[in-house]
């Protein structure tokens, strides 16, 4: 594998055209491009990215998690008159100490405990909680009950620690950007496999071709291209989102710019993605697939610094014993293989993976067998660095202390975050949420 330290073609870029080496043969918008990266980057802080850095790992379990049988309160008579044919019986719980026990499918995840590197955060919601799928999943993304917040808890964390860094700096395995990620500046890429993650062009004849609009990025400044491409074998940097036009360039300059950030992203996570082999063997499952894949980025020395994955279903208002036991059956095992990946690697010193979903379920099991839209639950922080073990009060299950019928919140989802960005990623938290959080000493 090549060396990440050798220039990337957008370094090799600024070396030589912001360095005053811009001639009449340089297309006029790349000069005025690269002019206004030489502005932003004398005003930006030091980026807090590198291939020794730190990285964060969010993974979300979409559908709102049943944290009552995942984290089991085996000991609690109201947890078993609530739930008569959903409760899983002492026998069968996987026991972390005297109170509390995971799901039976989790034996892999028992394990990270065992192990040291799993904290479990009880009662983790917030005020007022809302069951909507998708406002509870807006208000986690953007760190705000404020429905006007346009700007994600990750997006902000980016603008204010992570200027002048590449748009590698976050990427999202998946279709669609999270709100989490959302910027003023806009950062990141979303993929869903290397090999699909191709230059878009509208003008390509036929699949597998390189079309016109990309062969003229490639084209330009080629002997600049070759240069880089022998050295790194991969190209440069990966294009930003388009978004919000920095005020120093027109329209038409900042696409080309993302143009040429974005022609050559798809050669250097392609040659990562092949560069490194996964050291232990995944389950068959989506989830495993994009951990696997994080896990060849970060082996070939890629400088992001968040990674975002998703893992679906769980929204489980029917026959929920078998879909939540797959669910987390597949959760366990598929994130047991990615931290021995990393430590294979000699990476997981360097990573800290977060779980968490937009809500939990109620108390009581429902009439299909199933549990309903509720609030609190459980969280978990994964890693070497974690202080392992349970953190938060657990909330009361008794009758009067439940909030319409769901799990009063004990601890607020942003103390979390709060911990993340200060302890972790080395940054004050209370400009990127608003107002100050204390975190918890969990890492």
């Amino acid at each position: 594998m090549n060396s990440p330290n050798l220039k990337t073609r957008r370094e090799f870029l600024r070396s030589t055209l912001i360095g005053g080496a811009v001639t009449w043969t340089v297309p006029a918008f790349v000069a005025r491009t690269f002019s206004s990266m030489q502005a932003e980057a004398a005003n930006a802080f030091a980026p807090t990215t590198g291939k020794d850095g730190t990285i964060l790992v969010v993974l979300q379990m979409a559908g709102g998690n049943d944290g009552l049988n995942t984290i089991i309160p085996f000991t609690n008579d109201y947890y078993f008159k609530a739930r008569p044919g959903l409760s899983i019986s002492p026998a069968k719980a996987l026991k972390l100490d005297d109170t509390f026990a995971l799901h039976p499918g989790m034996s892999t995840f028992k394990e990270l405990y065992d192990d040291g590197r799993l904290s479990i955060v009880h009662g983790v919601g917030y005020p007022n909680p809302n069951r909507s799928h998708f406002r509870s999943t807006e208000i986690w993304q953007t760190a705000s009950e404020a429905k006007a917040e346009r700007y994600g808890w990750l997006g902000r964390y980016f603008d204010n620690a992570c200027k002048g860094a590449d748009p590698t700096v976050a990427i999202n395995i998946g279709k669609q950007m999270p709100q989490a990620f959302a910027s003023q500046k806009p950062m990141g890429i979303s993929l869903v496999n290397p090999e699909s993650y191709r230059f878009a062009s509208s003008d390509e004849s036929e699949a597998g071709k390189m079309g016109a609009t990309e062969r003229f990025f490639r084209q330009l400044n080629e002997p600049e291209m070759a240069d880089a491409e022998s050295m790194d074998n991969a190209g440069g940097s990966i294009g930003a989102v388009p978004g919000k036009t920095p005020s120093n360039l027109s329209p038409l300059d900042y696409l080309e710019r993302t143009a040429l950030d974005a022609q050559v992203s798809s050669d250097k996570i392609l040659a990562m993605s092949k560069g490194v082999q996964n050291q232990v063997t995944y389950p068959a499952s989506p989830l495993s697939n994009s951990l696997k894949l994080v896990a060849r980025l970060i082996g070939g020395g890629l400088s992001t610094r968040v990674f975002y994955v998703s893992q679906g279903g769980y929204d489980t208002h029917a026959n929920q014993d078998g879909a939540h036991s797959r669910l987390l059956s597949d959760f366990s095992q598929s994130l047991k293989a990615f931290v021995t990946d990393l430590k294979v690697q000699g990476n997981s010193e360097r990573v800290l993976i977060m779980t968490f979903s937009e809500f939990g379920r109620r108390l009581h099991q429902n009439a299909n067998g199933g549990t309903d839209h509720g609030a609190a639950a459980p969280m978990f922080v994964i890693g070497p660095k974690v202080k392992a073990g349970f953190s938060g009060r657990f909330p009361s299950l008794a009758p009067a202390d439940l909030f319409n019928g769901d799990l009063k919140f004990t601890t607020d989802f942003r103390s979390v975050y709060a911990t993340v960005l200060e302890q972790w990623l080395k940054t004050p938290s209370t400009p990127i949420l608003g107002r100050r959080f204390d975190p918890l000493p969990i890492v």
